[in-house]
């Protein structure tokens, strides 16, 4: 079917059903994200008569994403394919990976910020901005600024209220933020890469302010699904689209999950690490529980043996949107229905998420795992391109 391209602002403001999609942090494991989406971008490009240049920034009116999952929504925004960002992550993942003994994650980051901001200028431009019209669509960047402990949604909707100062402001519009700077901050994972400092005023006593981002998936929105759906719905972002199961699609996308019983460990900074990274399992769940509790879909899992998947027990019993959510899950017998004779070591490394090694294999348990879940039916023909 022939279909219109939209600009980034006609995305925001034409009228009709929206489409959203949100992608999840997890480090490295950003290469099972984009498994998914190669599915998702394929099945989407034959329902446009196979057009080689069709892209997903052309389907979507709004690609949300935090931490790793910022890396995959920038480029997709841009109007990258799926694979070319792929291979541009693999690459990323090679160079910025590099284990050391003097880099513990303690007293020093675990990584070198300045090989990854380089490999994030290389991919997203080192002149772009948050507010460059070069991004194809709506782009939201989940990320926080510690110095404050506040959660920042940054997106580049152009009616936003902070996407551009007035005369005699001295705040810096967010539509000049430097598009790979935002990421970066959004990818600043405690312990792995030092905080990304942003100037974001220009003066106050003569000094500019600079605050101190880190991931934002130290916020509740590792997974951004319902940051993405506020930012697109509630009065005070500006952008207002309609909500109801034929007017809002949204698909979720997830880097794995694993097991939730490990042992925990006391020993006090590993302790305190896993701590934060169990915290942000639970954000996770309450993201995944709310989205299901609110939506319709196909993709419904049961979230535990009380709630089971919420399909019948909807926030006044009428849904908000259309959900698709896809995920792999690093269960051992989940694992051996897509690929068979994982040994249990190699099982146990793959929730890291700065392990380059594993990439190869997550790609290959995506693609798997992809083929068989993502479906033409989670794209409703009611969100049908014009």
């Amino acid at each position: 079917m022939p279909y219109r391209k939209l600009t980034r602002d006609q995305h925001f403001t034409t009228s009709g059903p929206k489409r959203i999609l949100s992608l999840d942090g997890g480090g490295l494991r950003g290469i099972v994200t984009l498994g998914y989406l190669q599915r998702v971008e394929n099945l989407l490009r034959e329902r446009h008569d196979g057009d080689e240049q069709f892209r997903l920034a052309h389907y979507f009116d709004l690609i949300a994403g935090t931490s790793t999952g910022s890396i995959i929504a920038a480029g997709l925004a841009l109007g990258m394919s799926v694979q070319e960002l792929t291979d541009l992550y693999i690459q990323l993942g090679r160079d910025v990976f590099h284990k050391s003994l003097w880099r513990k994650g303690i007293l020093r980051a675990r990584y070198n910020h300045e090989k990854l901001s380089k490999h994030l200028q290389s991919i997203l431009g080192s002149d772009l901005t948050l507010g460059s019209p070069t991004l194809q669509t709506g782009l939201l960047v989940m990320t926080k600024r510690m110095d404050t402990g506040s959660p920042w949604p940054l997106g580049n909707n152009p009616k936003g209220k902070y996407f551009r100062a007035a005369a005699g402001d001295d705040w810096i519009s967010n539509e000049d933020f430097p598009l790979w700077q935002v990421v970066r901050a959004s990818t600043a994972a405690p312990s792995y890469f030092k905080p990304e400092k942003i100037t974001i005023s220009r003066k106050r006593g003569g000094k500019p302010i600079r605050g101190e981002f880190v991931d934002g998936g130290v916020s509740p929105f590792n997974n951004p699904t319902l940051q993405a759906f506020m930012y697109a719905t509630l009065d005070g972002y500006r952008i207002g689209w309609e909500t109801g199961a034929d007017e809002l699609l949204v698909i979720s996308v997830g880097t794995g999950r694993g097991n939730p019983g490990k042992e925990p460990t006391w020993i006090t900074a590993k302790g305190a690490m896993q701590s934060l990274l169990s915290l942000m399992d639970d954000s996770a769940a309450l993201v995944e529980t709310m989205a299901q509790w609110m939506s319709t879909g196909d993709t419904h899992r049961d979230i535990d043996g009380d709630m089971g998947t919420l399909i019948d027990d909807r926030i006044g019993r009428i849904p908000q949107f259309t959900y698709a959510r896809y995920d792999l899950s690093f269960l051992r017998d989940d694992i051996d229905g897509l690929k068979p004779g994982v040994t249990d070591r190699t099982l146990k490394t793959l929730t890291e998420m700065d392990e380059p090694a594993n990439m190869a294999l997550l790609k290959e348990l995506a693609d798997v795992d992809a083929h068989s879940k993502v479906a033409q039916k989670h794209f409703p023909a009611a969100f049908d391109l014009a």
